[in-house]
């Protein structure tokens, strides 16, 4: 019985993953189809002023860390944090065997 509870939450745990990667997909397009309208719409009525790139740079902004979110990836996770403590200890110990 305890194993189907795991297996069951580890089912659920999968399932939202899944549905926030299918959500970024969908954000993704809509920012595609949305930029491109904007790009259209700059290049057609002002040509001689191109402002596109702000909505497009800001809205890519969100979309990076929506992606981040969606796939699970972690820049300074746990572990990053300690494995940069580690490697600051050696090396303080390093330069302090220097010194003796």
């Amino acid at each position: 019985m305890d194993n189907y509870n795991q297996d069951y939450e580890r089912y659920q745990k999968v399932k939202a993953q899944v549905k926030e990667i299918k959500e970024f997909y969908s954000h993704l397009i809509v920012y595609v189809c949305v930029i491109g309208f904007l790009v259209f719409i700059n290049l057609k009525y002002s040509p001689e002023h191109i402002w596109f790139y702000l909505p497009m740079m800001g809205w890519a902004i969100g979309l990076l860390f929506h992606g981040l979110k969606a796939f699970d990836i972690k820049f300074m996770s746990k572990n990053w944090e300690e494995r940069k403590i580690r490697e600051f200890m050696e090396e303080e110990k390093k330069n302090q065997q220097k010194y003796e």
